[in-house]
This record gives C-alpha cells, sequence and structure tokens, in this order.
C-alpha cells in the first residue's frame, strides 16, 4: 500500500465510514427520542403523507365524537323530563278521578284543585329546565337538532324536537285547566289519558333516536382506535430495536473513530524513514 502524505485515501475512507456512522447513530437517537420513525416528510415522504391523511380523519373523528356526545347528554336531559311529566300526568290523573266523585266535600274539592293547578305548573317549570348546553326537545323554544356523523360533515343525526307544552298537541291538557267540579273534571280526565299516550310515544322516538346516536357513538370510537393504530403502525418507532441499533452503532462509531486515528497516523511512517 502507497503512502502520501498528501493524500491519504485510508484516512478519507475512513472519515466517510464515519460520518455515514454518525448520520445513522444521529437519526436512531432522534427516533429513540420522539417515538418516530417517519417524523417528518424526508424520513419517508409516502408513509409520511398517508400518517398525515389518517391524522386528519383522527381529528374530523374526535368532532364528529365532541356532537355525539353534546347529542347523547341532550337526550338524557330530555328523557330525563319526559318521565318526570309522565309523572306528574299520573299524579294530575289521580287527582282528576278523585275530583269526579260527587260525594267529595267543596272543601276537599278545592283542596284537589289547588293541588291539580300546582302540577300544572310543575310541568312547565319542568319543560323549561329540560335545557343542556342551551338546547331544549321539549319546551317548543327549537326545532330539530342536527348533529355530525362524518369527520366530512356530510351526514348528520337528528334529534326530533318534541313540544310538550301544555295545551299543545302532545298535552292537550290547557294551563288554565281545571276541575272544581264532576263535569270539568270528566272532560279533562280524557284529556290527561291522551297526553299519557302521546308523551310516552313522543318519548319513545327521541329514545330510538338516542339509542342509534349511541350506537353511531361507538362505531365512530372504534374507527377512530383503527386508524390510531394503523397510523401509529406507520409512524412509530421500533424501540426494542432501536435500542439494540443505537448499541451496535456506538460501538461501530468508537471503531471507526479508532480507523481513523491509524489511519492518519500512517504518514508518520514517512517520518521514520529519516531518522
Amino acid at each position: 500500500m502507497s503512502i502520501s502524505v498528501q493524500n491519504n485515501s485510508s484516512a478519507l475512507l475512513a472519515l466517510q465510514n464515519l460520518n455515514r456512522t454518525n448520520d445513522q447513530l444521529t437519526n436512531v437517537q432522534e427516533q429513540i427520542s420522539t417515538q418516530l420513525s417517519v417524523g417528518q416528510a424526508k424520513d419517508n415522504p409516502s408513509v409520511w403523507a398517508t400518517a398525515q391523511g389518517q391524522g386528519g380523519q383522527i381529528s374530523g373523528l374526535a368532532s364528529v365524537t365532541a356532537s355525539l356526545n353534546r347529542a347523547s347528554s341532550i337526550s338524557d336531559v330530555a328523557l330525563g323530563a319526559g318521565q318526570s311529566v309522565i309523572d306528574l300526568l299520573d299524579q294530575l290523573k289521580t287527582d282528576t278521578l278523585s275530583a269526579q266523585d260527587p260525594q267529595i266535600s267543596t272543601s276537599d274539592r278545592s283542596a284537589l284543585n289547588a293541588d291539580f293547578t300546582g302540577l300544572l305548573s310543575r310541568i312547565s317549570t319542568t319543560l323549561s329546565s329540560a335545557s343542556f348546553d342551551g338546547a331544549n326537545l321539549l319546551d317548543g323554544s327549537g326545532g330539530n337538532l342536527s348533529f355530525l356523523a362524518t369527520s366530512d360533515a356530510t351526514q348528520m343525526m337528528t334529534l326530533s324536537a318534541q313540544d310538550l307544552s301544555l295545551g299543545g298537541n302532545i298535552i292537550t291538557v290547557a294551563s288554565t285547566a281545571s276541575i272544581n267540579s264532576t263535569t270539568t273534571a270528566s272532560a279533562v280526565m280524557a284529556q290527561i289519558d291522551a297526553s299519557i299516550n302521546n308523551v310516552t310515544s313522543a318519548l319513545a322516538q327521541i329514545g330510538d333516536q338516542a339509542k342509534m346516536i349511541s350506537a353511531h357513538g361507538s362505531l365512530v370510537n372504534n374507527l377512530s382506535t383503527v386508524l390510531q393504530t394503523g397510523r401509529g403502525n406507520l409512524v412509530n418507532a421500533d424501540t426494542a430495536a432501536d435500542s439494540a441499533t443505537l448499541a451496535a452503532l456506538q460501538v461501530k462509531q468508537q471503531l471507526g473513530e479508532q480507523s481513523l486515528n491509524i489511519a492518519n497516523s500512517m504518514p508518520n511512517i514517512l517520518l521514520s524513514l529519516f531518522k
């Protein structure tokens, strides 16, 4: 092997190998610190682009989940309030049935009517309180509510408004109704029976829609989990393998430094010729 002071090819080759090892070592250290094998486009353009697309879908599904969670809360509040309304209607029915007894005293009838009026007021209060995040399905203050069903907002889930206000199409008993006589009590009884059936049907519709929303929410959560797992498989680093590679590269780096030192010392052989 020829030795040249001006052009030490062995040292240049050793330096190239050492620089290559240092670059590999830097990449592995970055993967271990970030836990990502593909952290930027230059690492692997096609995989990075795919992962970015999946990341956008995951973000979109997070918005869908938030919208569906709001829908579930609104429906839960509505169904809870609706059940309270049915309970109050049952109590109205009890008072009305008692008021149809022609043998009760005037004072007892007056007390029944007062209780009846109070129950009507409680129905109105319950309906006005059946709100979540400003949305109320039962008091007639708003229409149907739509919620995100897909990450591109092309499909929606719906909760139908059900106006349970007194004197409406569902609860036909007027807010001014009374049972101060057997005649009025008899007329109100028919309205109460119809109202109980109507409210039951209205709540069943909300319940069906709430069930669909809950099922779709589970589907969205599962899809988001699958996408997150798939994205992780694409870009996450294999920590165990990277740790082993790091140890090997560190040894290789030390050997490269020793090789470079040996190659750099070779021209000194020429000096020995002049001793």
